[in-house]
């Protein structure tokens, strides 16, 4: 179904067994032992971000392949399905919407799209879920991946605002509000929390966060 040969598709090191309960990663996490506080409930992932993944994701990241959103949003699947099994239910009134990390406006002019909204589309269209733009991003921030951990945290301080629009619409439904926020990659944490506690920020109903990415 994902399209790929059977020789890539056993190359995809699928997280089947989840070890930490906050971030969803298959392997000790020292991070969510040493992280204060989580403004989302869990994240879960699809795959492990080896070298096989790191190559699939530049080919569609930074050099421009987009017939590739439509393999890692349908990977995306995956992360879903793991959070659904976990989820308690019982709330007669939820209604979910898909949302996702916004790129500043220079990262859109050089790559010309979104990966984060294009997985999260291509989720969207598979799990019959609304995608909304409840965030934008406030500031540039260099490349999260070669900072320290107290660096990340000190960039991403008001790198996200919301958006008005569509939030303002979730702040007059009632019941339960259930958001996924969709990234192609949990490193630390520090971007998916920023987000959940902006979102937070904007809301006045009831409010459940998850995170969504596609590698951990």
């Amino acid at each position: 179904e994902l399209g790929l040969c059977h020789m890539c598709y056993t190359r995809i090191p699928w997280i089947r067994k989840v070890d930490c309960s906050s971030c969803g990663r298959g392997e000790y996490c020292p991070d969510c032992r040493r992280k204060p506080h989580a403004h989302f409930t869990r994240s879960r992932s699809a795959v492990r971000y080896d070298e096989v993944m790191k190559e699939m994701l530049a080919r569609y990241k930074y050099r421009g392949d987009e017939r590739l959103k439509v393999v890692l949003g349908h990977m995306l699947m995956h992360a879903y399905q793991l959070l659904q099994a976990e989820r308690i239910r019982g709330v007669n009134e939820v209604q979910e919407f898909i949302t996702y990390v916004p790129v500043s406006e220079r990262r859109m002019q050089e790559r010309g799209f979104n990966q984060a909204e294009q997985m999260a589309i291509e989720l969207g269209q598979r799990v019959s879920l609304p995608v909304v733009r409840l965030l934008n991003r406030a500031k540039h921030t260099d490349k999260q991946s070669f900072k320290k951990r107290s660096e990340r945290l000190d960039d991403l301080a008001n790198a996200f605002e919301i958006d008005v629009n569509d939030i303002s619409k979730m702040n007059h439904q009632e019941g339960l509000i259930v958001i996924y926020i969709v990234d192609d990659v949990y490193t630390t944490g520090s971007t998916m929390n920023q987000c959940a506690l902006t979102i937070r920020g904007g809301m006045s109903t009831r409010v459940e966060i998850y995170g969504l990415t596609w590698a951990r």
